[in-house]
């Protein structure tokens, strides 16, 4: 961009300063944000780069979110010193991706450089294979071994999301020589919450805080002061369990061992913050039949991932309507019926999504097994005949008034009826989709839909009919 077309823009003064980058709610401002895109335009890496440095890595993450997808690849390029781990770990995925195919393999080389295994991998891993050998032809062997060995674990496993990075030492060291080895050794991590002890096989046998390091006297022995009992994490458990243990044991880093049992990396508290929040996300977006649910999302992909469950609602409200026109005699007859109907199929869709919530945290999070399931479902049913009851009495009445007390009393035991069902539902059908090793939240609320409309229904005007308070 040319500079009048600068000094032709709608922009407010620029914006210098700590602090003014931000509004009153700690985001960008949207002035700072086309400033930053005006100087990408004009291709003046050395304004952009004067803009963007005092920002927190956090910032930076949401900077590239804010500004057009065709600039992000040239922001990275100007910035390649400041895309640290903290940068990556807060990308969006979509937008990182972005990033990555829209620079050349040499700068996306010099970003992953300077990252730890860990966010290398996360940087790469998405993009096609041609694409990541480019990279990584450019990378320094020794950072491209590490990488490629974490590439060939699975994705979304503890050895994909482990760092290599980290302080291991023999067992026959004293605190003192452990001290010293750690302010000598250049090559050490920067960062790290405790000392791996091992043994002559690599095998982790022990580990050391940071904080026992420094309050222990030099000279008595690691094997003394080393806390024996860790919580191992094998390289190929799915990062949902991973996050459940550390969540479980309360841990900060955890030693990560092959199928040999030999240390080859660790896990830190930071990377399983992400880790659950990327699956809480996952669930509740999958619960919805949204796909990923991101606005980055691209175009196609977030009409792939929508219309199929939309296609699935069309079927059960197919079923749903075939009972509705089975009875369509009797709704002629009395108009009450199709007055009410959406009311029950609406308490009882709202039952089992509820229940079904539950059932399926309770799942994601270790809490539903098989030793239990049969206690959660008598429970439900429990919560269910309690709820029926209440929300039977109040509708009855109500209906009792307005229309006919025979009718209030149909309407009734039709809601106690349906939510019933829809409670069982609820539960049934996440605790089936698990035992098939399937992920109980992608398909569950499509089942559990068709269920609570089609036989809330079917059991008020079965009921009607049964009752003969009108006819087929």
């Amino acid at each position: 961009m040319a500079e009048t077309d600068l000094q032709d823009a709608d922009l407010e003064t620029p914006i210098q300063g700590e602090g003014e980058q931000f509004d009153e709610e700690n985001r960008l401002k949207p002035e700072f944000v086309r400033l930053v895109s005006y100087s990408l335009r004009d291709d003046n890496d050395e304004s952009t780069y004067e803009l963007v440095e005092p920002l927190h890595p956090a910032d930076i993450a949401d900077l590239f979110e804010l500004i057009d997808r065709e600039d992000r690849g040239h922001l990275a390029a100007a910035i390649t010193d400041l895309m640290s781990s903290e940068v990556i770990a807060e990308l969006n995925d979509f937008v990182r991706e972005d990033m990555v195919e829209a620079l050349a393999p040499e700068a996306v080389a010099d970003i992953v450089e300077q990252l730890d295994t860990d966010d290398a991998v996360q940087l790469i891993e998405d993009l096609d294979p041609p694409d990541q050998r480019a990279i990584l032809a450019e990378v320094e062997a020794e950072d491209r071994t590490a990488i490629e060995a974490a590439l060939a674990y699975p994705e979304e496993t503890a050895g994909r999301l482990m760092q290599r990075e980290l302080v291991a030492v023999p067992e026959s060291m004293t605190v003192g020589d452990l001290i010293d080895y750690l302010r000598r050794d250049d090559h050490l991590p920067t960062e790290f919450w405790e000392v791996f002890v091992v043994d002559h096989r690599f095998h982790p046998i022990g580990s050391i805080e940071l904080s026992w390091i420094l309050r222990t006297p030099r000279d008595i022995a690691l094997s003394d002061v080393m806390k024996r009992d860790q919580t191992l994490i094998p390289v190929d458990m799915d990062q949902e369990e991973v996050a459940l243990r550390f969540q479980k044991y309360a841990l900060i880093s955890a030693a990560v061992v092959d199928e040999n049992g030999r240390l080859v990396g660790q896990l830190t508290v930071d990377d399983i913050v992400h880790i659950i929040q990327e699956e809480a996300d996952e669930d509740v977006m999958l619960m919805s039949g949204a796909g990923d649910g991101d606005i980055n999302e691209p175009l196609r992909d977030a009409y792939s991932a929508r219309v199929r469950w939309l296609i699935a609602n069309l079927g059960t409200a197919v079923v749903a309507s075939a009972i509705i026109a089975f009875f369509g005699g009797a709704i002629e007859k009395l108009v009450a019926l199709a007055v009410l109907m959406p009311i029950v199929a609406s308490i009882g869709g709202n039952a089992g999504t509820q229940t079904m919530a539950v059932t399926v945290r309770a799942i994601a999070m270790n809490q539903l097994t098989r030793s239990n399931t049969k206690r959660l479902v008598l429970r439900e049913l429990k919560v269910a005949l309690m709820n029926g009851a209440t929300i039977a009495v109040l509708i009855g009445i109500a209906t009792a008034l307005i229309f006919t007390p025979e009718l209030g009393a149909v309407i009734a035991a039709a809601m106690i009826i349906n939510i019933i069902i829809s409670g069982m539902a609820g539960v049934l059908v996440p605790v089936a989709f698990d035992r098939l090793d399937q992920d109980p939240a992608v398909a569950s609320s499509v089942f559990v839909t068709m269920i609570t409309d089609s036989m809330g229904f079917f059991a008020f005007l079965g009921l009607a009919v049964a009752s003969g308070l009108v006819s087929l």
